[in-house]
């Protein structure tokens, strides 16, 4: 049709990778989605940013969420029946984001975890402070064959004066994972410099959502849409460094 005013519609922006390896979307079981309605609304935001595959990493933590596989597959199958009625281009696999602290030592012990396909497992280290037989544990996770995550490490404040350790986890096989919303601003200016630095020194193997709510989904959708994200992309490669895709 003739454009009144000269121009093209603007084309919905994708992201360059299917897979989310990192969302909060199955209903009920931590504080991101609430409700199936809740879900299917992210996951429709989800799906219009180019994401066909999503791994719904729900918390797992201490007291607050001592989710358990069980717990989190019934939420899923849910979810996959909802996914069904709404007729969404989607699927959806049950896993988790594991906060290394007393809870997961003895679910890990007694081999109750849920990891991604491929078995790559999404962890999350303490925000207070670095935990001290960290490497020790991320090599003991490989030994047992699964490829450790970890969850947004530009968010762990006490590591922004101590970028050796990043060198040093990740020279471990330890792959880092990236919030959108941190390059988004959403988590504030050190989130966003340390996210930037990791990209910048190639420490950056994947890219996460982080979403707990539609009014995330509606933050990096925004982003996406940016000069600024779209110039990242560009100067640092990243169709090519980012590996989502991989965990299969």
């Amino acid at each position: 049709m003739f454009n009144l005013f000269g121009r093209k519609p603007k084309e919905p922006t994708t992201l360059f990778y299917h897979t989310d390896v990192h969302s909060h979307i199955l209903p009920g079981v931590d504080h991101g989605a609430q409700t199936v309605t809740d879900s299917i609304e992210m996951l429709r935001l989800q799906v219009e940013m180019g994401i066909l595959r999503v791994m719904c990493t729900s918390h797992v933590t201490a007291e607050t969420f001592e989710n358990t596989p069980e717990t989190l597959t019934a939420a899923c199958e849910l979810l996959k029946r909802a996914i069904v009625d709404e007729g969404l281009p989607v699927e959806i696999f049950a896993s988790a984001e594991y906060r290394i602290d007393e809870y997961w030592s003895s679910e890990y012990a007694a081999g109750h975890v849920l990891p991604m396909p491929g078995n790559y497992l999404l962890l999350e280290n303490s925000f207070v402070q670095e935990l001290i037989e960290i490497d020790e544990l991320m090599f003991d996770v490989q030994v047992k064959g699964y490829h450790p995550i970890l969850a947004h490490p530009e968010r762990y404040r006490y590591y922004n004066a101590h970028h050796e350790r990043y060198e040093k986890l990740h020279k471990g096989n330890v792959k880092f994972q990236v919030n959108l919303l941190s390059l988004a601003g959403y988590f504030g200016k050190a989130a966003k410099v340390n996210a930037l630095w990791l990209i910048e020194h190639g420490l950056c193997d994947m890219l996460g959502s982080d979403m707990h709510s539609v009014e995330h989904a509606l933050i990096i959708k925004d982003y996406i849409a940016s000069k600024e994200w779209r110039k990242l992309v560009e100067k640092y490669d990243l169709t090519k460094r980012i590996k989502n895709d991989m965990v299969k």
